[in-house]
C-alpha cells in the first residue's frame, strides 16, 4: 500500500480553539511542573550520598563525656 498520493498534514495535532483553552493551560503547566519534580528527584538519585561533618552533634548523643576519663572521646 503506497502513501505517495495521500496529503497527510504534518505538525497540527489539536485545533487552535482547543490549544488556546484555559483547562489545556493548566494542564500543560501541571506537566511541566511534573517533569522538573521528576527530573529533580533523578537528580538527587543520581549524586552522592551527603555525610553530616563528625563535629555536628546528633540528638542522641551526650554533650559531654560520662566517662571516668575526662578525654575520652564522646
Amino acid at each position: 500500500m503506497s502513501l505517495t498520493g495521500v496529503s497527510v498534514p504534518t505538525g497540527i495535532l489539536f485545533p487552535q480553539s482547543l490549544l488556546d483553552s484555559e483547562w489545556f493551560a493548566i494542564l500543560a503547566t501541571f506537566v511541566a511542573i511534573n517533569t522538573v519534580m521528576y527530573a529533580a528527584l533523578a537528580a538527587v538519585k543520581v549524586l552522592p550520598k551527603l555525610h553530616r561533618p563528625g563535629w555536628l552533634r546528633t540528638r542522641q548523643e551526650r554533650g559531654e563525656t560520662r566517662s571516668i576519663h575526662p578525654d575520652a572521646p564522646r
